[in-house]
């Protein structure tokens, strides 16, 4: 290992070692759980999110602890992803079948025009509202985040559209499970929801979870579906964003030739992420019985591990008092904005009569 590597590897001890505190303290509570009530109502998925969120709320962590929470929210998440393709089986791909991904298709696009226009008539400013729109309707803050350059937001709006999906994330996470069981959905039904209406990949997986597999499996599909569109919305966005955004506020680059603003297009390697990649790959191995019987287990095991790992960094990046630091009309857009989501999603869920 090079000294480079070392310093760096050094730099994610404190914020790894912490991240795993919070999932030892999640396993714990779900054994605890297990022998005082007979089952685990909240399973560890969940509770890392909702101890690592207490935390942040008690206890801001410096710099030094940053750079591991880091690197177990997104590479453990995304190493997680990767394995959950080999627990996908060909009946659940089946089960998802194209008016299923072309209603994904549908729904991100149609959810993305409402929210903004709701954004809008709430009189936020218009790059506000497109990042509330991108971030509700894809994929939270990795929305956010591709978007923002795109559309020339201010890094204010950009941290404040991130804090609510964060914390509204997590209401999600506990809130869909009991109205998934209030509708009697079943598994493909309630992981189609999932997928489709909760922000990020872990959170999808949490409020899966209770549902049973196949919930976990057709969520992790239709959520992944989802985080694809980004692409797509990105390069729509970099043509339609200056006239959507023709206010005052916000920066636009200049092309160095004249005096329109230069768009800023999506590079094609942020177009299909490579735990995407990874996970369709290992999908098309596991369907081609490439992958030994023996290694699915412990992969979906490793998977889980890693997940609740980044459900607890996940948690310890919410700070729960964005939400009541943020103005009326922002968080009325952000909650009209999901509600929107989830009622286009469930429309979708029942059309489909998935079995």
């Amino acid at each position: 290992m090079t000294p480079t590597l070392r310093t760096r590897a050094i730099r994610l001890i404190p914020g790894l070692a912490l991240c795993l505190a919070v999932t030892g303290a999640a396993y714990l509570c779900q054994r605890a759980e297990q022998a005082l009530l007979g089952e685990a109502w909240l399973e560890a998925l969940v509770l890392a999110i909702v101890i690592g969120t207490a935390l942040r709320s008690i206890w801001t962590p410096d710099p030094r602890w940053q750079a591991g929470i880091a690197f177990s929210a997104r590479f453990l998440l995304e190493a997680a992803v990767v394995l959950l393709g080999v627990s996908v089986s060909a009946t659940t791909i089946l089960a998802a079948g194209p008016a299923l991904l072309l209603g994904i298709a549908a729904v991100v696009v149609l959810a993305i025009a409402a929210s903004f226009v709701v954004g809008r008539l709430l009189h936020l400013p218009a790059r506000m509202a497109l990042l509330v729109a991108c971030g509700n309707s894809i994929c939270g803050n990795s929305a956010i985040a591709a978007v923002a350059p795109v559309i020339g937001a201010e890094s204010d709006d950009v941290a404040a559209s991130i804090g609510f999906t964060a914390v509204l994330g997590v209401v999600v996470v506990l809130v869909l499970p009991l109205f998934g069981a209030a509708l009697h959905l079943g598994g493909l039904q309630y992981g189609a929801l999932a997928g489709l209406t909760v922000y990020a990949v872990p959170q999808v997986l949490a409020a899966a979870a209770p549902l049973g597999s196949v919930a976990v499996q057709m969520g992790t599909l239709v959520k992944l579906v989802r985080v694809l569109m980004l692409g797509p919305v990105c390069l729509l966005l970099s043509f339609a964003a200056p006239r959507l955004c023709n206010e005052t506020g916000g920066t636009w680059p200049r092309d160095p030739a004249g005096d329109r603003p230069a768009r800023a297009r999506p590079a094609l390697h942020h177009l299909v992420p490579w735990f995407i990649a990874g996970f369709l790959a290992l999908i098309a191995l596991r369907s081609f019985g490439l992958v030994p019987e023996r290694l699915i287990a412990p992969a979906e095991t490793t998977a889980t591990f890693l997940t609740v790992v980044s459900m607890a960094a996940l948690g310890l990046g919410v700070d729960v008092r964005t939400v009541a630091s943020a103005g009326s009309r922002v968080t009325a857009a952000v909650v009209l904005s999901l509600l929107v989501l989830g009622a286009m999603s469930l429309a979708l869920v029942l059309t489909l009569h998935m079995a």
